[in-house]
């Protein structure tokens, strides 16, 4: 069964936002924290550091975000992808807490690269692989703990209101989960539901978006180590 170009207008528009986001890089950074958190009530603050964690994903987590979606790529189901999401949840929680109270403290200089090589690294899988693999959950767990670490890198430079330190640290990540079920719902939305059993999708889905996805990746990966 061959698709049509209506069924592959949503790739058209998919690369333009990769391209996008591989000329425009650094909107990962740009966040900004413009209250005087001192004098926000308690909903308030944990409102305003749920939001912080949701953008961090979307629109701001751009290398998240291609995270995320090469984890979905290869098994686009929900079962699987959540799957795949908890065990990077787990595992971003654990390294952001441990950064946040100043247990481990790793350079950005060397994280934010392996974030890229993480990235790069599943959009091959997904090129090589014919199935989703049992260990996909374990690599993607040891990303997560990487990837925790560029999440406590922006929380640090916000800053966290010392008297309500762990419930501003609980509502960021709980922001940053919503970001990337979000992203999850939306993709399944796009593409899950409606090409997953089709038998070109690995052909015309996966393989092409990897690529792409894999191309940002490594441009990402270059900057990073030499330009930054």
């Amino acid at each position: 069964m061959k698709a049509t170009s209506g069924q592959f207008s949503w790739l058209v528009r998919g690369a333009g936002l990769l391209l996008l986001a591989l000329l425009l890089p650094q909107l990962a950074a740009a966040h900004v924290l413009d209250v005087d958190v001192s004098k926000l009530s308690r909903t308030d603050i944990i409102s305003t550091y749920l939001k912080l964690g949701y953008t961090h994903i979307l629109p701001l987590g751009l290398d998240h975000i291609l995270f995320v979606l090469s984890i979905f790529f290869l098994e686009p189901r929900l079962k699987p992808v959540l799957w795949q999401a908890t065990a990077f949840t787990i595992a971003h929680s654990i390294t952001l807490g441990l950064a946040m109270y100043g247990l481990i403290s790793p350079p950005a200089s060397i994280v934010e690269p392996i974030i890229a090589l993480s990235i790069l690294f599943v959009a091959i899988e997904n090129i090589m692989a014919d199935k989703l693999n049992p260990w996909r959950v374990a690599i993607v767990f040891g990303f997560g703990l990487i990837h925790g670490m560029g999440f406590a890198s922006v929380l640090t430079s916000l800053g966290l209101p010392r008297a309500m330190f762990v419930e501003s640290l609980i509502s960021f990540n709980v922001g940053v989960e919503l970001g990337q079920v979000t992203v999850i719902l939306l993709a399944w939305l796009l593409v899950g539901r409606w090409f997953a059993d089709k038998p070109w999708y690995k052909q015309r889905v996966v393989v092409p978006m990897s690529v792409l996805i894999g191309l940002i990746a490594a441009y990402w990966t270059v900057e990073r180590v030499f330009f930054a």
